[in-house]
């Protein structure tokens, strides 16, 4: 086995799976979609005793966590305690550890990392939105950790339809990252230990 496709004590990382994320009509368009999935591999990690985590983007009203681009447009969202930055309705984060970050890395500055080698996780799931900014971002930092990546292909979406593929291909052939649909995903949990 390679050392892209160590899969034996995996985390289950859900990212951006909020309110605020599905107004956009094309993840809109897909959210029954991603819930199923979501919540099919929740379930299938909790069952096999892999890590869930629930990463969601925060922000602060006061500007202290804005990126460049909202800092440089004077737009915030995902404002704390607001509908726009809560999970998605009929998610099942049950058993579940939430993790809080404020760019498109869930690596950036979060304590990510930590969390992982604390439950000796050595390789990610990710699954949610949005593939092309926080699903890629995260998956480079991983790769940058030297933690294998599955992409739970059916289990994400992006903003931007016509960036999917070369994003996928990207991930694919420079990281060597694993894509897989759902059920395999389920299946590589099962055979955790």
């Amino acid at each position: 086995m390679g050392a892209t496709s160590d899969f034996t004590r995996p985390a289950l990382v859900l990212i951006d799976l909020q309110q605020g994320f599905f107004e956009a009509p094309e993840l809109a368009a897909v959210r029954e979609r991603m819930l199923s999935h979501c919540n099919q591999l929740a379930a299938a990690a909790r069952a096999s005793g892999v890590l869930v985590l629930n990463v969601r983007t925060v922000h602060q009203e006061d500007k202290s966590t804005w990126t460049l681009k909202m800092l440089e447009d004077d737009q915030g969202y995902l404002f704390e305690g607001t509908p726009q930055a809560a999970n998605l309705q009929g998610l099942d984060l049950s058993l579940s550890i939430e993790v809080i970050k404020h760019r498109d890395s869930a690596f950036w500055n979060t304590g990510l990392l930590a969390l992982l080698s604390q439950h000796r996780a050595t390789s990610i799931a990710l699954a949610g939105v949005s593939l092309d900014t926080c699903i890629a971002a995260t998956a480079a930092d991983a790769f940058a950790a030297n933690l294998p990546v599955a992409l739970g292909i059916d289990a994400t979406a992006c903003a931007e339809p016509d960036l999917e593929q070369s994003t996928l291909k990207f991930m694919a052939e420079q990281h060597r990252q694993k894509l897989m649909d759902t059920r395999q995903l389920c299946q590589m949990f099962s055979s955790a230990h």
